[in-house]
């Protein structure tokens, strides 16, 4: 690859593109760039992935299988285990996850891996760009350092004076905005935010992703758009802490939450809805504010709102929990060898997306106070080992007015379209909804607690 190449070269149609991570965020992203023209490739340590999408199979709910075998057709998209296959691509996407460890701190082993996977690969004149979030300084302190061992540079620059000067390659950030099962807004749909380590990298980042999504947004450094990811989150974190705290008064208080929330929401100005639940989920917002939390001490500042809303959010399984066990003391019953059905794992609503579900938390809770617990969710047929849970040998019971009342209590944990909440209320003997999803059930109404 010439060593001379210049940002717009990415402007160009039929590009190389490299997506490192076939999961709900490298997937439509790889699938996107093959629908603009690119030739893409996947790359994911997973054969049985990679031997499904080659195949033109789904294996994630939302993306159509249709699509996958379309563009497998037409050879603008395959996958491969093959890491030295980097070498051909113009453009190298990373979508890995960042997760929390055990101790909640950032856990950046899936970005370094992926970083020393490429290096030896590295060519003159690729375009790198990490999607993963995490705080600010990942792409400058750990993604190009690794990247460098190749030999070849990236010189961080910034100002008028660094406008022309050009490294063997290009690095940048530009955080996934992915929302699983959104069908408002797709990614083709969602503005994207690109920073450069150095004026031509962002240059070159913009030109890629500009004939992808509605708008490109560029910032002035991949700290700037590494740290506009974590504040969307931290925004949501916070306000859904604001209203899960409000929720535990207003039961105290007797007054229904989502009756004030709708009426808060009526002022055009001034107000944005936020809507209380079981507990935070996904892969973003119960994770990303953490890492904000975490780099902050490396400059003796506590972010007293994220750790005070990460409390809140925390508790709330635990709440759910507390509050079964009160609706069956109330019916003389103890927690300790009730038959406990729980509906919907998924961390929201019609999405086959487990992650950080607080679900997975409810359950393993009401384990250890003693239930008999299943579960039913039409998105997990079964559950199987996760990075915190073992819930491999469990099954999707299936639903029925029998079925629903063979259970001391039923928790609807998520609130998928497909349940029908009044026959439920009809034929179970108690039911504890987190989710208000019984708001327009009017009878039966003595056996719902809202919790």
């Amino acid at each position: 690859m010439p060593i001379d190449r210049k940002p717009e070269f990415f402007k160009g149609s039929q590009l190389k593109v490299a997506i490192i991570g076939c999961g709900y965020v490298g997937l439509p992203l790889g699938l996107r760039f093959a629908e603009a023209g690119h030739k893409v490739t996947g790359f994911d340590t997973d054969p049985k992935k990679v031997s499904m999408l080659n195949a033109g199979k789904s294996y994630i709910e939302h993306i159509s299988q249709t699509k996958i075998q379309q563009f497998v057709n037409s050879k603008h998209f395959g996958a491969t285990t093959d890491f030295a296959k980097l070498k051909e691509m113009d453009a190298i996407i990373i979508c890995v996850p960042t997760p929390l460890d055990e101790r909640r701190e950032p856990d950046l082993s899936y970005v370094e891996d992926t970083a020393l996977a490429i290096y030896p690969h590295l060519q003159k004149g690729q375009l790198v760009v990490l999607e993963s979030t995490t705080y600010p300084g990942t792409t400058e302190e750990l993604v190009l350092p690794i990247l460098e061992k190749s030999g070849l540079k990236c010189p961080i620059t910034a100002g008028p004076d660094a406008e022309n000067v050009l490294g063997d390659f290009f690095l940048a950030f530009s955080p996934e905005r992915e929302d699983p099962g959104n069908k408002q807004f797709g990614l083709a749909q969602i503005p994207k935010v690109v920073g450069g380590v150095n004026p031509a990298s962002g240059r070159a980042a913009c030109a890629i992703y500009t004939p992808i999504v509605s708008r490109v947004v560029p910032v002035s450094s991949t700290r700037a758009a590494e740290m506009a990811k974590l504040l969307e989150n931290i925004f949501r974190c916070v306000n859904i802490a604001l209203v899960n705290e409000l929720k535990m008064l207003s039961l105290r208080m007797g007054v229904d939450i989502w009756e004030v929330i709708d009426a808060a929401a009526t002022k055009p100005f001034g107000f944005m809805p936020f809507y209380p639940g079981p507990g935070l989920g996904g892969h973003c917002i119960p994770v990303d504010p953490f890492y904000l939390s975490w780099k902050a001490r490396e400059y003796d500042f506590a972010t007293r709102f994220i750790e005070l809303a990460g409390e809140v959010n925390t508790a709330m399984p635990y709440h759910v929990v507390e509050a079964v066990a009160t609706a069956l003391n109330d019916r003389k019953k103890s927690i300790k060898g009730s038959k406990i059905l729980v509906l919907g794992v998924a961390y929201k609503k019609d999405v086959d997306d487990l992650r950080e579900s607080p679900t997975l938390k409810i359950m393993q809770l009401l384990q250890q106070r003693g239930a008999e617990l299943d579960y039913n969710d039409p998105y997990f047929p079964q559950l199987h080992k996760m990075r915190h849970y073992n819930y491999e040998h469990m099954k999707s019971v299936p639903l029925s007015p029998q079925t629903l009342a063979s259970y001391d209590g039923v928790v609807i944990a998520t609130d998928h379209s497909s349940y029908d909440y009044g026959a439920i209320a009809d034929a179970a003997k108690l039911v504890v909804d987190t989710r208000n999803a019984t708001r327009r059930v009017t009878r039966n109404r003595e056996k719902i607690v809202l919790c």
